[in-house]
């Protein structure tokens, strides 16, 4: 069964009306339902708040790296293992083709139903599961394979066990690794983008976001309790953090926006597959006109343009 949101109730109603209309067998009304459907659909996600693309990018129904792989790679394989620790569930590994590029996929998973979230740890990577990523990064450097990241975590695993493991160290190493590593690098964030959890696979030549994505340094319900000591006011945090694709393109944080169904990707995964596979295509044909030195001089200055300042007189 589908799942719908607050702002979703209309849509909520009129798909039961469709429902109701089709055990009738009333075609007719069936068709003037799907009408408004379109119309009342387009109408409520085209003024959507920041607060609104928040519950969006944590759709349980919302397509996850898995998904992605599933829809737009062929031959796959998973890549499993750290080779010091174990194999973390929460980062996920694939060698396999888009289109006809032979690539290399490193995603953030999630899970659905309660033992396949505790399988995936609910997203939440272990270090083991950075070095896990940064393993098959060096892999598809040595092969000349281009990577593609799918962000989606509410931040790395804060646990004792993980920080004993040496979280913050993995997470670091990651950005000092992925900073110079030689071969073509696209990340894009699909549903949630939490702090430094994010940005350990989220070093690369091209940064996007899904439309209905966000990406933050701090949950907006731990910035609320943090803030004003009351984590009810994660809708006015939301709106005051520019956690949405829109604020962070304005601030040149990310490069691109891609385009969701105007129903969100939630409602037509296959749509959003599509979409997210031409952009990288797109990007990774202009990526590879260039040679290695002028990749990894632009992605430098990219680095070092986030957070540049100018000094007053």
């Amino acid at each position: 069964m589908a799942s719908y949101l607050d702002f979703e109730k209309s849509i909520k109603q009129i798909d039961d009306d469709i429902a109701n209309a089709r055990i009738r067998g009333d075609e007719h009304a069936v068709e003037i339902l799907n009408k408004n459907l379109e119309k009342e659909t387009a109408k409520i996600y085209k003024n959507l708040n920041e607060y609104q693309r928040l519950s969006l990018a944590r759709h349980p129904d919302r397509p996850y790296a898995i998904d992605y792989v599933r829809g737009m790679m062929r031959d796959y394989y998973e890549i499993h293992g750290d080779r010091a620790f174990r194999d973390d569930n929460a980062i996920v590994c694939y060698i396999g083709y888009i289109g006809s590029k032979k690539v290399v996929v490193i995603g953030e998973q999630k899970g659905r139903g309660t033992k396949n979230k505790l399988k995936r740890n609910f997203g939440m990577p272990h270090p083991e599961g950075y070095r896990k990523a940064l393993r098959v990064a060096k892999l598809a450097e040595k092969f000349n394979l281009p990577i593609l990241f799918l962000i989606d975590t509410p931040g790395a695993y804060p646990g004792i066990a993980a920080e004993e493991r040496g979280q913050s160290e993995a997470i670091a190493r990651n950005l000092f690794e992925f900073a110079n590593l030689k071969t073509p690098m696209i990340a894009v964030v699909i549903g949630e983008g939490g702090s430094g959890g994010a940005l350990a696979i989220g070093v690369a030549d091209k940064l996007a976001m899904m439309r209905n994505s966000v990406f933050s340094v701090i949950s907006p319900e731990g910035c609320a309790a943090i803030l004003w000591n009351d984590p009810s006011k994660q809708e006015q945090a939301t709106k005051a953090m520019k956690i949405t694709a829109d604020d962070l393109k304005s601030l040149n944080l990310i490069d691109d926006v891609i385009e969701e169904p105007i129903n969100g990707a939630h409602r037509d995964k296959d749509s959003a597959v599509k979409a997210l596979a031409t952009y990288f295509l797109d990007e990774l044909n202009k990526l590879e006109e260039q040679d290695i030195e002028q990749i990894l001089t632009a992605r430098m200055n990219k680095i070092l343009s986030i957070g540049a300042f100018q000094e007053g007189k």
